[in-house]
């Protein structure tokens, strides 16, 4: 293999569609080739994953009606549960975060956010330790009929929680503590702009959310002191009004702050923004195709040499080695994974 020792990556997909659950696969850090190495489907629509820090234990949501959380030993070439799936009392969760002994799921069906504790050995608590329950609408009457949380996750410096609701238009900050999380701000965007996910710049004072019903990325200052997040500016993320539909799912930064690439489905594009030394200006540079069909994903290697589109209607995921001067994704290669989700890294 090119250029070091294999690692892992764990890939997310949808059961329903086809997909093989959760799949192990090798990574090779030197040309960032992924290898299939086994899968399991004991859990339906395992389409978000999180690692533990020491990369032991997998956890993934199963967005379904009656949404649960498991967990998983990554101890083998296929991960095996470890303990039952844990029921979140909410409807489809579409993402989950592992925060200081507890994990949260966005619950998108129900528009909470429900949290499980952890215990020593990785497995999880039988029952929730809470659900915030958001409110509100947009409006837009077919997806902004009541609250979605689409994403939860900690801010940089692990004192906050954050939500983003796409039926809210609204990011909500939360303070965690004694296996409950209790809401502090909750941070109005444009009407029915639909956020989706969030990233923070690695220098840990602005943020980006990326909209999924106006294809636009919102550029937002964050102070860690007192978890207040300022809308600064948005952006589009095309550089021209789409012919059809535009639903972009997936924002993430370089390692080193100084790129950031969202994906848009229906265009089927990554597109490439250079950020400013502060990350408070991002300027799209350009766009390439995705590789596939439907990008609901993208994640950038440890490294930050590569970055992978998981592509859910095509049924691949999709590498590309990035330049270092310009960000410019190059494409790599493909690992063929039915109704790909999402792809984390060991």
């Amino acid at each position: 293999m090119g250029g070091g020792q294999a690692r892992r990556a764990y890939i997310g997909s949808f059961t329903h569609a086809g997909g093989p659950g959760i799949v192990t696969a090798s990574f090779d850090p030197g040309t960032g080739a992924l290898t299939a190495l086994g899968a399991t489907d004991v859990v339906a629509d395992p389409s978000y994953l999180a690692l533990s820090p020491d990369g032991g234990t997998l956890y993934a949501v199963s967005e379904t009606t009656d949404g649960a959380v498991a967990a998983f030993t990554t101890e083998g070439d296929t991960v095996r549960p470890l303990g039952a799936p844990v029921p979140v009392r909410a409807e489809a969760p579409t993402h989950l975060a592992l925060h200081d002994g507890h994990v949260h799921t966005a619950n998108y069906g129900s528009g909470s956010v429900t949290t499980v504790p952890v215990h020593a050995d990785g497995s999880l608590n039988s029952a929730p330790a809470g659900i915030v329950e958001h409110q509100g609408s947009g409006p837009d009457k077919e997806r902004q009929e009541g609250p979605h949380a689409h994403q939860v996750l900690p801010d940089p410096g692990g004192r906050w929680i954050l939500s983003v609701d796409l039926g809210t238009d609204s990011v909500r900050v939360c303070v965690p503590g004694d296996g409950a999380l209790t809401p502090r701000h909750e941070v109005a965007l444009r009407p029915g702009t639909g956020p989706r996910h969030l990233a923070f710049h690695p220098g840990g004072r602005v943020a980006y959310v990326l909209n999924e019903l106006t294809p636009t990325l919102t550029v937002c200052s964050w102070d860690p002191a007192d978890g207040t997040l300022r809308p600064l500016a948005e952006t589009p993320v095309l550089a021209a009004e789409p012919d059809g539909d535009a639903y972009p799912s997936e924002v993430v930064v370089a390692p080193d702050g100084r790129f950031l690439w969202t994906a848009t489905r229906g265009t089927d594009v990554v597109s490439v923004f250079a950020l400013d030394d502060e990350g408070a200006t991002a300027r799209l540079t350009a766009s390439v195709a995705c590789g596939g069909v439907w990008p609901r994903d993208l994640a950038v290697d440890p490294s930050g040499r590569f970055l992978y589109a998981a592509n859910e209607r095509s049924g691949d995921v999709t590498w590309f080695a990035l330049d270092p001067e310009t960000g410019l994704p190059r494409r790599a290669g493909a690992l063929d994974v039915p109704a790909a989700s999402c792809v984390v890294f060991g």
